[in-house]
Order: C-alpha cells, then structure tokens, then sequence
C-alpha cells in the first residue's frame, strides 16, 4: 500500500528487486502501525521533507525470504529464520552515524518514513508483502515461538521503552515513575520501569482509558490516575509524601502533559520527551521550574541496537504478555483505514495497537 500524495493510499505491484551478496529480501508476517503513521500518511515533516511516492511501516516481523552471502554472514541468519528490522540503519558515513547514532542520520535512511519507493529496490516499508533488507539494515532473529502479535512490538515499542526510561531516563531500584499517556508506548513503560526496579510507577490517563488502565496494573503500574477526576500532582504528592518522581514521561500526545510533567518531577529529577505535539507548535514551559529545581529534561526520539537487544530478551522471556496491547487487525487492503483508526478519525473505536496482516 502506497502513499502516493499526502492522505491518499493505493495499491501498487513492483518487481522483487535484484539482490547481491550485502543485501536480503524479507517476506512479512505482521506491520505495526505507529502512532507517527497517520502524521507520515497527512504529509507532516517532523525532521526533513517526505519523498512521496513512499510505503509506510517501520514495525515488522517476518521471514528470510532471500539473503546475500555477506549479509547472511553478518547478520547471522538464513533463508527461513524469523527476524525483525530496526527502523533505521543510517548512511554510515555521517557525523551521527560513525559515533553509533545511526537513528540521528543526516540523510534520513530509515524504513517507512523518509525514502521513496519510486525507484528500485521500491521497498522500504513493511505495508506490503515483501521488505527489502538493506546492507546496513539492522537485523535481528527473533524466537518463531513468539505471537508475532508480541514480536512486532519489540523494536519500535519495547526497544523504545527500553531506551527512554532505562537507557536515557535512568530509572533504577526505588524509584517513582510518571508515565503520563497510557497507549502502547505507556503500557511499555510500565514494564520497563518494573524490570528497572521502580518502587512507584504511576500512569495517568483520561476516563476513557479504563481497558488501557487494566493492562498497565496487569504491567506492573502501582497506580492509575483517572486526570478527569483527580489532580495528578496530588496524587503524586500523596505517594511520595511530597518528594514528587524521579523520573516523568511524558507519551500523552497532549501538550498539557508537557506542562504537567515539570509539575509531577521532583527535584534534580528527569523529564523524558519522547512525543510529537504536532511539528513547530510551541508549548508554554515554566523554566524557572527546570532551572529551581535542577531538573533534567531529555529528548528522545526511536530505539537502537543498544535498546533492542534486551527487549528481546524482555519480550522471549514471556514475563509479560505484551501481545495484548493488539486490539484490530487489518489486512494490507485496509491499511488506509488502520491508519485512520489510530489517528482518531474513525469514531466508537477505541484502539491500544494496531496492525496489518499481509
């Protein structure tokens, strides 16, 4: 499924591409759609200009349909094996990706987002039925006893978790978490500070966000705070007997819970920004807050190598049964629709994860 001009979504037919020794093809099993899709799908520009016509989807799971020699060799896998693909593999050659931050590319190589599928190898999206795998691409071979419900989320879900909060965050044994938003990047959080060894983890929500309150106690959340019907910062206040988090998230996609989250942080504690508040709109922040009390405040933006490894683990560990955050299922022929579902176009359904079964 093509994105072939901002907000319209076709069905294409290409040539499998001619593959050498560096390079593979994947056959898909299952695509995520992520919350930055609808934004991709309407022609937003986050960090450089979309190349349309392109094919989305940067979370996939699936099988070694083909691999070079080379590729086989460094990767470590074979024809059959069930792997998974990062969402960037980076140029190799700019400043970002020679000290390992390859997710900061300057030419924008990623999957799903910036590439055109107008010339060959066409395919750089997992809205199809094949992948290309380039020779950079970073591949991972993933248990074939895994739901691929659960394997799909482990890169740009789990291993994002993972990079945010424990990686970057620095969440640790006694913390107070904040997690402010309780969607698929909420519910993983949650894990993710449990695994770390938080004594409070918090997520707040709306009253709508009952089904996504129950998975995040079932996560390990000690707290679920309704902001429709209780003062969050009380709350917080109350179980920290006023030492406030240690560490805040905010997911929400709400500039409110940007705001919020300076309120919710504790001194010389830590404000992780991993959300989109939709391109150059401006928040109003209080920075006298950061500046009195020494608080940290941190972007992020995707997951890596250094990330993804142990959200594998995490996810074949079976600790949590993180397949279900999947609510709807669409073919590759609806994936239009699966994308305006999580954009919130589609009314009386309400979505954790969706996605698109080829």
């Amino acid at each position: 499924m093509v994105v072939e001009t901002p907000g319209r979504m076709s069905l294409w037919e290409f040539d499998l591409p001619r593959l050498g020794p560096e390079d593979g093809l994947l056959k898909v099993e299952m695509a995520g759609v992520c919350g930055s899709d609808p934004g991709i799908f309407r022609g937003k520009a986050t960090r450089g200009p979309r190349h349309y016509p392109l094919i989305m989807g940067h979370e996939v799971v699936g099988h070694i349909e083909e691999i070079g020699g080379a590729a086989a060799k460094r990767h470590g896998v074979k024809v059959g094996d069930r792997v998974i693909i990062e969402y960037a593999f980076g140029c190799g050659e700019c400043y970002p990706c020679i000290t390992g931050n390859y997710g900061q590319c300057e030419s924008f190589l990623t999957y799903g987002s910036m590439i055109s599928c107008k010339e060959p190898p066409h395919l750089w999206g997992a809205y199809g039925e094949y992948v290309y795998i380039a020779p950079r691409a970073m591949v991972h071979k993933v248990s074939k006893m895994l739901p691929p419900e659960a394997a799909v989320l482990i890169c740009a879900v789990l291993g994002n978790a993972i990079r945010w909060l424990r990686m970057v965050g620095g969440v640790s044994i006694g913390h107070t978490v904040v997690i402010e938003g309780p969607g698929q990047q909420g519910l993983a959080g949650v894990i993710v500070a449990r695994e770390s060894g938080a004594q409070n983890i918090i997520t707040t929500g709306l009253t709508r966000d009952r089904r996504r309150f129950d998975l995040a106690r079932e996560f390990g959340a000690t707290h679920c705070i309704d902001v429709e019907k209780e003062d969050p910062v009380e709350v917080v206040r109350e179980v920290t007997a006023g030492r406030m988090a240690d560490v805040v998230m905010d997911v929400s996609g709400h500039p409110e819970g940007a705001i919020k989250a300076l309120d919710l942080v504790g001194s010389r504690g830590t404000v992780i920004f991993p959300g989109l508040y939709g391109g150059e709109r401006e928040i109003p922040l209080v920075v006298d807050k950061v500046v009195f009390k020494e608080v940290r405040v941190q972007g992020v933006y995707s997951h890596d190598v250094r990330s993804v490894i142990p959200a594998i683990a995490l996810a074949e560990s079976r600790k949590y049964p993180i397949e279900k955050m999947v609510t709807h299922r669409f073919p590759l022929e609806e994936a239009e629709r699966a994308v305006r579902l999580v954009g919130g176009e589609i009314e009386g359904q309400e979505a954790i994860k969706v996605v698109i079964v080829p």
